[in-house]
């Protein structure tokens, strides 16, 4: 047996080495709470100028028209959105085992924001029956060849998302997931 076969079954033996977390993404050097117990990270490549999909993601009062499970937003102050900017919207979430159907109202307050680069935001979200402490949220837009590379990280605090934690985050990732394929189907059909 050859030195490579050795080592590459050897290897195959000790499984998969495993991966290290990746760092956590940042806007203006301030990330996610990385001492929270719920967290998702995911990334989309959109065919679509930074600007364009910047637009989108920081017309927070249009989120409804793109964003399905946004049924309502209203900003807590007036002009371009800043550090300080706040904003209530309300999103449905269905009954779980362990929790009834309701709707969330979230309140953000965006502290990091680096226009065309990155968004950081946190706030409660509450409703019957269900409560998130505090969400923070991460957003980072990269150009790329053809198009724009866009991240999200979020965490999740409280006692009751950290006392289902599975399910916690298979809420957190759905949400995220279809907030980043709205995101890029509108950026690239233009609207």
């Amino acid at each position: 047996m050859s030195i490579t076969a050795l080592i590459a079954a050897t290897a195959l033996l000790a499984g998969p080495v495993p991966a290290t977390a990746p760092t956590p993404l940042t806007c203006q050097g301030q990330s996610v709470d990385q001492t929270a117990k719920i967290s998702y990270r995911n990334e989309i490549f959109v065919k679509a100028s930074v600007s364009t999909v910047w637009k989108l993601q920081t017309d927070v009062k249009n989120w409804p028209r793109w964003q399905q499970p946004v049924a309502t937003i209203e900003r807590l102050d007036r002009g371009r959105l800043r550090p300080g900017s706040a904003f209530r919207w309300t999103t449905p979430v269905p009954a779980t085992p362990s929790t009834p159907a309701t709707t969330l109202v979230i309140t953000s307050t965006i502290h990091q924001l680096k226009h065309n680069q990155c968004l950081r935001w946190s706030g409660p979200a509450i409703g019957d029956g269900l409560r998130i402490d505090r969400g923070v949220h991460v957003w980072t837009f990269e150009r790329v060849p053809g198009g724009t590379l866009v991240r999200t990280e979020e965490t999740w605090t409280g006692p009751q998302v950290e006392s289902m934690p599975d399910l916690s985050r298979q809420f957190l990732a759905q949400g995220l997931d279809t907030w980043l394929t709205d995101l890029k189907t509108t950026a690239e059909q233009g609207r």
